[in-house]
């Protein structure tokens, strides 16, 4: 029987939607701002009234960018350490969770609350340290310093949310690969990984994104313009006396779009290995 909707549920209901509406509209202004601004000249930027679409269409700031290999090599070096970061995080965090999953050792619930609590020291408290390791080993200003930085920031949570998706499959898995005569590296290779793909992929997505956005670490660890990453990159373009919003939002673009088209193409195993992983 087909429930009759009172005037209490229809208001309800209205009130939903207009709440939708208005998150959807603060959540999405920002993203079409970037956007509607990178296709203006500088001038039109700074007119008043502003103007919410652009008065005269121009690429003048992606051309300025694209044309630039002085810029174009910020988005080769985000890339590469982002890249690196997440393929090096992952696998580290795989095989520590396999272990923190599977197996029981001493010091185990010690070494986890160790890392869980990392978590809970602000990064800014270790740019010192950080910055004077890194000119002590002679590394700054290198790829290396960058990389070796963000994985002491991705490792902590990458391990957690490995370890709680590993969590969620059945150890029968591992009994059935060590009655056929396998080892554990086998049955985590033949089995657990291939298996786990959702929570590989959502833990590679959170990592490169956190990799890319990061921008304090990137900036006192590096010094010359042929290592700055995109963030950096977009913060240099605000000089002394001139901003350049318009190729600052045409390089945020530029940024977003790869990120976006990673996001959509992995969005339901990204879903999918967050979900399984909250709730171990």
């Amino acid at each position: 029987m087909r429930k009759r909707h009172t005037p209490k549920d229809r208001l309800i209901t209205v009130a939903l939607h207009v709440a939708l509406a208005a998150g959807l509209f603060f959540a999405a202004f920002p993203i079409y701002w970037m956007l509607s601004s990178s296709f203006k000249s500088n001038t039109e930027i700074f007119a008043l009234p502003p103007t919410i679409l652009p008065k005269a269409f121009t690429l003048e700031a992606y051309a300025a960018i694209l044309g630039d290999p002085v810029k174009l090599r910020f988005f080769f070096n985000s890339y590469f350490v982002a890249g690196a970061v997440t393929v090096l995080t992952v696998l580290i965090a795989l095989l520590a969770a396999y272990g923190f999953s599977r197996f029981n050792f001493r010091g185990k619930g010690s070494l986890n609350t160790l890392i869980i609590s990392t978590q809970t020291i602000p990064p800014i408290t270790l740019l010192i340290p950080f910055f004077g390791l890194v000119v002590s080993y002679g590394i700054f200003d290198t790829y290396v310093a960058l990389i070796l930085t963000y994985l002491v920031f991705t490792l902590p949570y990458a391990i957690l949310l490995m370890t709680g998706y590993l969590n969620t499959l059945p150890r029968d898995l591992d009994e059935a690969v060590a009655v056929d005569g396998g080892t554990s590296w086998t049955a985590l290779w033949r089995v657990i990984v291939p298996i786990s793909l959702p929570g590989i992929v959502a833990t590679s997505v959170y990592t490169f994104l956190l990799c890319w956005n990061e921008f304090l670490f990137a900036l006192t660890l590096t010094k010359s313009t042929s290592m700055r990453t995109v963030p950096i990159g977009i913060q240099l373009l605000m000089g002394q006396h001139a901003f350049e919003w318009n190729q600052m939002m045409a390089m945020s673009v530029l940024g977003s779009l790869p990120l976006l088209l990673i996001y959509l193409i992995a969005q339901r195993f990204f879903l999918a290995g967050m979900t399984a992983g909250s709730v171990k």
